[in-house]
């Protein structure tokens, strides 16, 4: 038995007629997108591989110790932890995948903080922004991942555009929140005081506001970059490679051992890169 309040509103004929519009109308804007989407992507990708893979790993090792200091613990056990962990993909073959998966949230990243940073900072100087903001980003956050792949698709086909597009999409929301609440949490005194001595909007936003909102915004980036990795296995849905190909592989093959190892190998790499923005973070607030 099922109830029914009328008849029901063409909600889905609205957004298909909607979709088919601009895929007809501005098809050659969603190409252009793509094409430098896939060149970003590419050029990570390639950069990344031109490093050789011991040394890649010695360069995270030192990246790691000098971002959280010498002399504490921690960053001789990140450090001794990414030597480990990385060695291991190395030795199931995985490298290149691995290589594939970081070039793939490095770029996401980027057109993360491009997209959410400005949009949190105005957020955070106008209320007016935030109001109309903090629905649609109430709307990105609830929407299940899965539902984004469908207008990726449609706009900019299959492979790792789309896979990178949804992945923006789905990690935008913490870092515009996270700005926008650090640039509201600036003491009144020190913006009274820019104010006083008189800043421009400009000298508040990069000299006082910024500055003191920098530990947030790094949370912001920590936790896009978390919903990054988490929507791997999502994007090789439609193509977009790399370990989450792997785990997309176990899963379709009902090979658990497979799926084991490419879960495990995107948890070391999501570790790693969750220490090293925290540690970033850190060091900004120290100074």
């Amino acid at each position: 038995m099922s109830y029914q309040l009328g008849s029901p509103l063409p909600i889905g004929q609205w957004v298909s007629n909607g979709v088919n519009a601009l895929t007809n109308n501005y098809a050659s804007a969603f190409n252009a997108i793509t094409a430098g989407v896939h060149f970003l992507i590419a050029s990570l990708r390639n950069g990344l591989l031109a490093i050789p893979p011991l040394l890649f790993i010695a360069l995270v090792a030192v990246l790691a110790v000098s971002l959280l200091g010498w002399r504490r613990k921690g960053a001789w056990g990140l450090a001794l932890f990414s030597i480990l962990g990385l060695l291991l993909v190395l030795n199931l073959g995985y490298w290149i995948a691995l290589i594939d998966t970081l070039a793939l949230v490095l770029a996401s990243e980027i057109m993360v903080i491009v997209l959410g940073l400005p949009l949190g900072i105005l957020g955070g100087r106008s209320e007016i922004a935030d109001r109309i903001l903090r629905p649609i980003l109430d709307v990105m956050q609830t929407m299940p991942a899965f539902v984004y792949l469908v207008p990726a698709v449609i706009f900019f086909g299959l492979g790792l555009v789309p896979g990178a597009i949804s992945t923006v999409i789905f990690a935008l929301p913490p870092l515009i929140r996270l700005t926008t609440l650090g640039i509201r949490q600036v003491p009144a005194e020190l913006v009274e005081a820019g104010n006083a001595f008189g800043a421009t909007w400009w000298q508040m936003l990069i000299k006082i506001q910024l500055p003191n909102a920098l530990p947030s915004i790094m949370a912001g980036v920590n936790q896009s970059i978390m919903l990054s990795l988490s929507m791997v296995v999502i994007a090789a849905m439609i193509g977009a490679g790399g370990l989450g190909n792997v785990v997309l592989e176990g899963i379709t093959q009902l090979d658990v051992g497979k799926g084991f190892v490419g879960g495990l190998a995107v948890v070391i790499l999501a570790i790693i890169l969750d220490r090293l923005t925290q540690a970033i973070g850190k060091k900004k607030r120290s100074l």
